[in-house]
């Protein structure tokens, strides 16, 4: 016995997925997800289409780019034959992600020092007038960051 698949209009496909109805309208627009029509004409999302969603926002969430969302989506379409495109479009992914999250590091290690030194310059374990970048060589560090 077969059960009904559950159909959720956008308001509720929204409230479901944490998207704007107009993001819901983008993404169709840019065929990253295409609903159903009743009858009517009325759009509605099921299961299979929240699944789906969650697996674009899981890839839009690594860096990829509308355009290669949609070049993977096309690939997909068309079947095994297409792995090796899209195995490496993944690895150009994850290259880029790699290449951001190096310089998210980065940057963050930057701005904990910051932190510190005005930490430091607060509960005055350092001279007012030490500059960030005599901190940095104290500590170490060689960047000369202002």
């Amino acid at each position: 016995m077969m059960t009904a698949k559950e159909h959720y209009r956008i308001g509720q496909f929204s409230e479901l997925t944490h998207l704007t109805p107009s993001t819901l309208r983008y993404y169709e627009q840019e065929e990253l997800l295409v609903p159903k029509r009743d009858k009517t004409g009325q759009r509605y999302y099921t299961d299979d289409d929240l699944s789906w969603l969650k697996f674009v926002l899981h890839l839009k969430g690594t860096g990829m780019t509308i355009p290669q969302l949609k070049e993977y989506i096309q690939l997909r379409a068309q079947g095994d034959a297409t792995i090796p495109q899209r195995l490496a479009l993944l690895k150009e992914v994850q290259t880029s992600a790699e290449e951001k999250l190096l310089e998210l590091k980065s940057n963050m290690k930057v701005l904990g020092q910051k932190i510190d030194w005005y930490q430091a310059k607060q509960d005055h374990s350092i001279a007012d007038d030490e500059t960030f970048a005599a901190y940095l060589k104290q500590i170490g560090e060689t960047k000369n960051d202002k």
